[in-house]
């Protein structure tokens, strides 16, 4: 394992293990740890900086967040963002309040003549776009603290006490949007920290490859296969590392796109060489499913089936109890919008593979992609060997086409869908588009709408297609697709699918819309 060079104490933030992420791309190694770890578990990791991350509480409060105070004991460098800022402020003897005008998004930081000199800003321009995030501010600033720069909303924007290496910053220098947020973390890393540079994909394919063998020598391991890039990258890191202890199984659940299953097929079995065995449980699902409207009990039934179907399995594979593990393709996003792990998150919503696995469940569950970002986890296929073609696919969530119906979900409803999604994803190919987006689908509103068509009257359904940008999906903004690509989108699923009539696009970003519809 490799020694930790900066440490983030988690006072949950939806972006914290951005923090991490963006320090691991300048090759600085990087942990996670919950606020309230011991002063002795940090100590122990000898981090040669401290992050106090962001969190959704504030430090005024009763019960505000604390960390163990001996963290000032070490004389390391630290730095607060957001909540970690303002509780820096309050612990030295400052002031945080409720800011008048709070600020959510982007705004323009400026920096002060007193930030010139200083390591945190080098490179930095005087003016640069910041992503804000918070309703406190720092209202008065602790003695032997000096002004960075400011906002137009916010005075002390930026803070530092220069003796004791302690900074602070209001915005979040993690998300991609704050311009200058790489090289605020880099220097603080590298030129306030002295950290070392040493941490990339292959040392991490090498080291969880070594990780799994030695967890699974006791027995199999039942992998989740979706044949989207997380599942299979799972699958290839799992049979590089244990070959034939590996029990790999795709459910075809119904709720997949035009074509799935027989391309996870020839997948498998002509480019991984990897063993598959696929089970049709679509009929289970789409019963379950009847009547279902609330989009949490839909995820929820989809992950109790999930798990039922792959016990069932197990027990025909698994005689002598050789099966001990359950392995899934589980990313950090889905994490930090299901439970609160590393700090006090807030659910957003569930995966069905996200949040352990039931008591009556016998099988140890491995996640080796748990800490990594979808960019990070192609960079590791990349590494293990997998084709581009395939690591480039788009994100497809595991509820399927269950969470891009409005609704109940039925045969019906989901032919129709398929039909308006394969369109769509045909076009983007066919115009060079397919590779510029980070995810791109359609959503089967159930809103029905008055439209003539052949100088008849018309009552059908609605489609949106959505399409957005990102770099790791903690964040994304719509694409800007070009309108006569969209004109030629809506014109073929009007015209090829029955019972649509309508074809409207998506413009909302996350935040404040997430990237799927449920």
């Amino acid at each position: 394992m490799d020694k930790v060079e900066i440490l983030v104490l988690d006072f949950g933030s939806q972006y914290t293990q951005l923090i991490a992420r963006r320090l691991r791309e300048y090759g600085v190694y990087t942990e996670i740890v919950p606020y309230f770890e011991s002063f002795e578990s940090i100590q122990s990791k000898e981090p040669k900086g401290i992050i106090l991350s962001g969190g959704p509480a504030s430090i005024y409060q009763k019960d505000a967040y604390k960390p163990d105070k001996r963290i000032f004991d070490l004389k390391i460098p630290i730095l607060g963002i957001c909540y970690g800022m303002q509780y820096i402020a309050d612990y030295f003897g400052g002031k945080v309040i409720k800011a008048q005008v709070q600020e959510f998004g982007k705004a323009n930081l400026e920096l002060l003549n007193s930030s010139i000199s200083n390591k945190i800003f080098e490179g930095v321009k005087p003016c640069s776009i910041i992503w804000m995030s918070h309703s406190d501010k720092v209202e008065i600033i602790p003695d032997g603290f000096i002004e960075l720069a400011k906002s137009e909303d916010t005075h002390y924007c930026a803070i530092a006490n220069l003796k004791n290496q302690i900074y602070a910053l209001q915005f979040h220098p993690e998300v991609i949007h704050t311009e200058c947020g790489g090289e605020i973390l880099k220097n603080f890393a590298l030129k306030i920290c002295k950290a070392f540079r040493g941490w990339n994909m292959a040392r991490f394919a090498k080291s969880e490859i070594e990780k799994l063998r030695n967890i699974t020598k006791t027995g199999k391991v039942l992998c989740g296969v979706s044949g989207g890039v997380d599942s299979s990258v799972v699958a290839t890191l799992l049979y590089q590392a244990i070959g034939e202890q590996l029990i790999p199984v795709f459910v075809d659940h119904g709720l997949l796109r035009a074509g799935e299953r027989e391309a996870v097929e020839k997948m498998f079995k002509q480019n991984l060489k990897v063993p598959l065995i696929t089970i049709d449980a679509s009929e289970l699902f789409l019963s379950r499913l009847a009547g279902i409207i609330e989009p949490e009990a839909k995820r929820k039934i989809i992950g109790e089936t999930f798990i039922e179907v792959f016990e069932s399995e197990a027990k025909k594979h698994n005689n002598n109890g050789e099966i001990k593990f359950l392995a899934q393709g589980t990313l950090y996003p889905d994490v930090i919008e299901s439970v609160s792990v590393k700090g006090p998150s807030k659910t957003i919503k569930s995966h069905h593979n996200v949040g352990g696995l039931p008591e009556w469940m016998k099988f140890e569950l491995i996640e080796p992609l748990r800490e990594l970002f979808k960019d990070e986890v192609r960079m590791l296929g990349f590494e293990l060997g997998i084709p581009q073609d395939m690591l480039m696919r788009h994100p497809f969530p595991g509820p399927g086409l269950a969470i891009r119906i409005m609704g109940e979900v039925n045969k019906q409803d989901l032919d129709l869908l398929r039909k308006a999604d394969f369109i769509f994803i045909d076009e983007l190919y066919k115009n060079g588009f397919y590779d510029n987006v980070w995810q791109a689908f359609c959503v089967l509103l159930n809103v029905k709408s008055v439209g003539v068509m052949g100088d008849n009257r018309t009552y059908d359904n609605t489609i949106c297609i959505r399409a957005v940008e990102a770099i790791d999906g903690m964040t994304a903004t719509f694409a800007h697709l070009p309108h006569q690509f969209l004109e030629k989108v809506s014109t073929r699923i009007i015209n090829e699918v029955t019972g649509i009539n309508r074809v409207v696009y998506d413009i909302t970003s996350k935040p404040p819309g997430t990237i799927e519809w449920e």
